[in-house]
């Protein structure tokens, strides 16, 4: 095409423009060409250097990907037992099996003081409406420790903002913690103290394994998270009737005490009645 072209114009873009293009071979190129481009048409072709702002521009775009499937994961696992997720993070990150968990999780203090808290936990958690009552406090515990480790695990990869993670890591740390103050209450209608024995055990399993998976499968274990709590929602819907009727004899239970303490104490202190 370019012989059939001719006339001045042709003439003078040749006269205007002489150029020659170099070439570089695969040794001096390498597997990423597109880090090279040509400062000059005229005679060489030099790399563009790769500045760390555009290192972490093109990191920017792959590490959120990575992290959010933990924090999602985290808050769940916050929601039912907070101190057994920093307790595992920190050993995990201690033992050098991650490099994704932040200095803040690993300290002595921070593990003594998790390990300590999972001890009580694991006992109240097994006593029939002790239970409902450490869940009733830790409403405002589980919900701000998944957003404080989904702020540290964002703050430590540097990829999402710390405020979009603690915000998911918070959400579903509430909506984890719903669903098992919701189903302990429905389980301390039976009397027997099995029930709850059986469920504390299936949900400390349940949290260490989903979180050590997390370690190495972050994409799944945030999947089989997900499939958990929406699951335990939908189980809680069926159990509100149960739930409503618990905390109804409850309240009718307080009242009838409350009747016969004062019918109790008018007989004995009032005047007799005529």
């Amino acid at each position: 095409m370019g012989g059939s072209v001719s006339g001045a114009p042709c003439r003078r873009f040749r006269s205007r423009t002489p150029f020659r293009v170099s070439t570089l071979s695969f040794a001096q190129v390498g597997p990423h060409p597109r880090a090279y481009s040509s400062h000059s048409l005229g005679t060489r072709t030099q790399p563009s250097v790769l500045t760390p702002r555009t290192l972490r521009c093109r990191l920017v775009t792959i590490a959120p990907v990575s992290v959010l499937p933990l924090v999602f994961t985290s808050g769940w696992a916050s929601g039912i037992n907070a101190y057994a997720v920093v307790l595992l993070l920190g050993l995990f990150g201690a033992a050098g099996v991650s490099d994704d968990v932040p200095e803040t999780l690993q300290r002595p203090e921070v593990l003594v003081t998790a390990g300590v808290l999972f001890l009580c936990e694991a006992v109240a958690d097994k006593i029939p409406y002790v239970d409902s009552v450490w869940d009733s406090v830790h409403t405002v515990v589980r919900p701000v420790a998944g957003a404080w480790v989904g702020a540290l695990l964002a703050g430590h990869s540097g990829s999402v903002n710390d405020v979009v993670a603690g915000l998911v890591g918070g959400s579903t740390a509430l909506a984890s913690h719903t669903v098992k103050a919701g189903t302990r209450m429905a389980v301390n209608t039976s009397p027997e103290p099995f029930s709850n024995i059986v469920l504390s055990l299936a949900e400390d399993l349940g949290v260490g394994g989903i979180v050590t998976f997390a370690m190495f499968h972050p994409g799944a274990a945030a999947v089989v998270a997900g499939v958990l709590l929406v699951s335990g929602l939908v189980v809680l819907v069926f159990l509100v009737s149960r739930i409503r009727r618990f905390l109804r004899r409850r309240a009718q239970r307080r009242e009838e005490r409350r009747l016969a303490d004062r019918s109790s104490g008018g007989s004995s202190g009032g005047p007799p009645v005529r």
